[in-house]
């Protein structure tokens, strides 16, 4: 029993000893293939985002989106309606970047000329609101909404900046290291053209995150019975603008009835007091005529 234990300690320390020698070879070979090889260099791409070793990547990135709008809205004052919209865009946290006011003509005394045209921006979660307010103000005769997914851009443009970036942080370390003079100068001239490059893409970057957060919404603005720009998009659409035509119309015409019937009573009577006074001229000729026969 002594021996065969023995005869097993000695074989199991045999093949540890094998076991070790090896792992000792190809870790040997290991380190001889890497002190051969040469030095792997990341070099960035320009256009891909650096992402450190170990960091996991962003998630699906939030949805960029921009909503532009337009309005057509039928009041009674079309310059106290553009007041009335400048207001309501204020209050929801927007501004008024255009606002143009036609009076009428002095010949149309009904205000048919008369209109306003807005362009404003609003906060893209109080567009909805902003475009319900708008009821407030008179008949919202047409609305349309465009949305736009510019999340593509929007990752594009962000990676395209973090390696211009990442590129003008090394070429400032050329600089500071340069040992000649040309050296210098390459570097500065590589680095002046990515700043020129980083300006113009942060420049579209600002452009496009003002775009997502604020939304363009064109609003026109006209009197009762005017048809909107362009005319009636349907049946519907056109049966109420006549309708309101109709309606202002006849309205027209009671005032212009209301302002001429005093002059026509009194001209009746005038009328009725001349042709009185012509009979009796008559009367009396006729009865003369036979008295001197």
């Amino acid at each position: 029993m002594r021996r065969l234990r023995s005869t097993a300690v000695t074989v199991l320390a045999v093949v540890a000893l094998a076991g070790c020698s090896a792992s000792s070879d190809s870790a040997s070979d290991a380190s001889g293939a890497a002190g051969t090889a040469a030095p792997a260099v990341d070099v960035p791409v320009p256009g891909t985002p650096e992402v450190a070793p170990g960091v996991p990547t962003q998630a699906q990135p939030d949805r960029q989106v921009v909503q532009t709008g337009s309005a057509s809205v039928a009041v009674e004052d079309p310059a106290a309606g553009a007041q009335r919209v400048s207001e309501l865009v204020e209050a929801a946290g927007g501004r008024v970047e255009e606002r143009t006011e036609q009076a009428a003509s002095q010949d149309e005394e009904d205000g048919a000329g008369a209109s306003a045209d807005l362009v404003v921006r609003v906060p893209a979660d109080a567009l909805t609101g902003v475009l319900a307010d708008l009821e407030e103000l008179g008949d919202v005769e047409s609305v349309s909404v465009s949305r736009s997914d510019v999340t593509a851009t929007v990752v594009d443009l962000d990676a395209r900046i973090s390696a211009l970036q990442s590129s003008a942080t090394r070429l400032q370390g050329l600089m500071d290291g340069a040992a000649t003079t040309e050296a210098l100068l390459a570097a500065e001239k590589a680095l002046s053209e990515r700043q020129s490059q980083l300006e113009s893409l942060q420049s579209q970057r600002a452009s496009l995150a003002d775009q997502v957060e604020l939304s363009t919404l064109r609003v026109q603005l006209r009197p009762f019975g005017v048809a909107p720009v362009g005319g009636p998009d349907g049946f519907l659409e056109g049966l109420g603008t006549g309708w309101r035509a109709l309606v202002t119309t006849v309205g027209a015409t009671l005032v212009v009835l209301g302002v001429v019937l005093p002059w026509m009573a009194v001209a009746a009577l005038l009328t009725a007091g001349a042709l009185a006074l012509l009979r009796l001229v008559r009367r009396r000729s006729s009865v003369e005529a036979p008295a001197q026969g």
